[in-house]
């Protein structure tokens, strides 16, 4: 690889603390990362959740996405990247520099095939199965619709399937697994997509280094957008 001619991250004497959700996202991210030229993890990290990069600059948090929040809001990393669902329903207090170009779907309502459309406010007392409580029950609410929110940790579809609910709210991203499960796509909630998210106090405190991540990742972003105009070496 050839060496990267821009500024290292500055550290300020302590690595950036970086949580990433383990899966795909985390793979999109640190491929958006060494295009923008940022400090990747080193090689044969094994099992390890505390990954250093090789300059130990930044140091990544491999960790269930639903804890990325978490973990951000209370100052274990200094910045996350996640879903804005997983963000949403989290109601974790952090900043919110910069949305991702990956990740995408939806969170929709979502109904037997064979259900009755019915207005939603005319719907008594509904069992809604769902991962999503919190923008659930935002959801029905701000419709005057008093739903009984099944929280469920596993399939969702298996709801309406097996008696448990009458309706659903999960991702949706093609909705092939919706059809394959006699469900259809009745209402979307929101659109999702990934976002970086930042530490109140370390946004300030470490300003720096912080801003150095954003605005290397804008730039790659513009890049993307527009691909005659070279920013940084991809071959960091």
């Amino acid at each position: 690889m050839k060496p990267h001619t821009e500024p290292p991250v500055v550290g300020g004497g302590a690595p950036l603390m970086v949580a990433l959700p383990k899966g795909r996202l985390a793979e999109q991210t640190l491929e958006l990362f060494a295009a923008a030229g940022l400090p990747l993890p080193g090689s044969d990290n094994g099992r390890k959740l505390i990954l250093e990069s090789a300059a130990g600059t930044l140091r990544y948090i491999m960790a269930k996405p639903s804890d990325v929040p978490t973990f951000v809001e209370y100052g274990a990393a200094d910045l996350g990247i996640c879903g804005l669902d997983t963000l949403r329903e989290s109601r974790r207090q952090v900043y919110e520099p910069l949305l991702l170009p990956f990740g995408y779907c939806r969170l929709s309502l979502a109904a037997p095939a064979d259900r009755p459309e019915n207005p939603l406010r005319y719907e008594s007392q509904p069992r809604v199965a769902t991962k999503y409580p919190n923008l659930t029950a935002d959801f029905f609410r701000s419709r005057g619709v008093n739903a009984e929110i099944i929280t469920l940790h596993g399939s969702v579809e298996l709801g309406p399937l097996v008696g448990l609910a009458h309706l659903i709210v999960d991702l949706v991203e093609t909705g092939s697994t919706l059809q394959a499960n006699g469900l259809v796509e009745t209402r979307k909630i929101m659109d999702i997509q990934a976002v970086l998210i930042a530490n109140r106090a370390a946004y300030h405190l470490k300003r720096e280094s912080v801003e150095q991540v954003i605005n290397r990742l804008q730039a790659q972003l513009k890049q993307l957008e527009n691909p005659s105009r070279k920013v940084y070496d991809r071959n960091c």
